[in-house]
């Protein structure tokens, strides 16, 4: 199964380092994060799914205003706030963009009608905010409720954005295209220092250039501190059984660099490459063109042994779902040939070793769990109700 677990915990973090003492760098965790991420469904919705991702907890490395967050937070239903240019962002909305509010129903009384009424009050206390903190200017569009999470409980990723008990409130506002709202958004929200790093918002950028691109931010509410996220994405149609993996196809690039951010220091987790297949047939691995990262057991769990190495985290290996996880290790840059591997029926023939068992739990955390579950839910909230 796709196991996504929150445990991007600090004493389980400190464990894991706790095995690398002799390096004469240490490793360390930074609030901010880069994410390449590849969704291949062959399974829902014959499509491809390229992101790039930024994300951090820190209000001083993703700029949102402090009263917006704390009055978010004071709000114990809120699971998130999303601002997005999606197309059709939701049933009835054509060419614009949306502001969608999620509230989790708990502790609601009555039926429909009673929630969608507590939805719209909630989301009213906050509109006014969102719109000042983003200089753009919404209308209410709808509320509905989520009855439908059959996508969710197959990614598991229920309760992260949406899923069952969900109420959205949303609001439109004019669509801009990608470009145009990426570099707004992106100059708003992200330092200069961060922008000028390079990394993976330079293929932000590009990705963003594309006429079929999509931007989202989101503000998901945790205990403790809220996590910010800033997502371009772009879709493809699959025309032909997807086999052969060439992860910066997707994106267009040949090479990902690391951006110059994390430079002063060993930051190895803070840099991940996530491939996600799904498929209506089981299949495994069959050959993959880097190293498998090899795996030391704690408490009943598997992490990197070596996160100084370059290569695949694959868990699982096999089935109906494929997760594989690049890691940089202490190389500054991925290429094409780097990031390549291939899938195949159980009857295949497995021409590299057997991938080891990897459970990279430690490195997903709450960060990888939103970004799938914002293009899941995105992708599916126009198929509801």
């Amino acid at each position: 199964m796709f196991r996504i677990r929150i445990v991007f915990s600090l004493v389980v973090i400190l464990l894991c380092f706790s095995t690398y003492n002799t390096y004469a760098q240490q490793p360390k965790l930074a609030t901010f994060q880069e994410t390449a991420q590849v969704i291949i469904d062959q399974k829902f919705q014959n499509q491809t799914s390229a992101s790039i991702s930024v994300l951090s907890t820190s209000n001083q490395e993703i700029r949102v205003p402090i009263e917006l967050d704390e009055k978010i937070h004071g709000m114990k239903n809120v699971t998130a706030v999303i601002i997005t240019n999606e197309d059709k962002c939701v049933l009835g909305v054509i060419d614009k963009a949306c502001v969608l509010i999620n509230i989790s129903r708990e502790g609601f009384t009555g039926g429909i009608a009673e929630a969608q009424e507590k939805g719209k009050e909630i989301g009213n206390a906050l509109i006014d905010d969102i719109n000042n903190a983003f200089n753009i200017d919404t209308e209410f569009h709808s509320v509905f409720i989520h009855v439908d999470d059959k996508i969710n409980k197959e990614l598991e990723t229920t309760g992260i954005i949406s899923g069952r008990g969900t109420v959205s409130v949303v609001y439109t506002f004019s669509r801009y295209d990608t470009s145009f709202l990426y570099e707004g958004l992106s100059t708003l929200l992200i330092p200069k220092e961060i922008r000028d790093s390079g990394g993976f918002l330079d293929v932000a950028k590009k990705i963003a250039d594309e006429p079929t691109s999509t931007v989202t931010f989101s503000i998901i509410p945790k205990t403790g501190a809220s996590l910010f996220h800033l997502q371009v994405s772009r879709d493809q149609n699959i025309t032909d059984k997807i086999t052969a993996i060439d992860t910066l196809q997707f994106f267009g690039v040949g090479k990902l660099e690391r951006s110059n951010y994390f430079s002063s220091g060993f930051y190895p987790l803070n840099s991940l490459v996530q491939v996600v297949v799904l498929s209506k047939e089981p299949m495994k691995i069959t050959s993959y063109e880097s190293q498998i990262i090899p795996t030391v057991e704690k408490d009943g769990e598997t992490y990197p042994s070596d996160i100084t190495k370059n290569g695949w985290l694959f868990d699982p290996d096999s089935g109906e779902q494929i997760v594989g996880k690049y890691l940089f290790g202490q190389t500054d840059k991925a290429t094409d040939q780097d990031l390549k591997f291939t899938i195949g029926d159980l009857s295949s023939q497995t021409t590299t070793g057997n991938p080891a068992d990897s459970s990279p739990y430690i490195l997903i955390g709450i960060g990888i769990a939103a970004a799938i579950a914002i293009v899941w839910y995105l992708k599916n909230i126009r198929t509801k109700n």
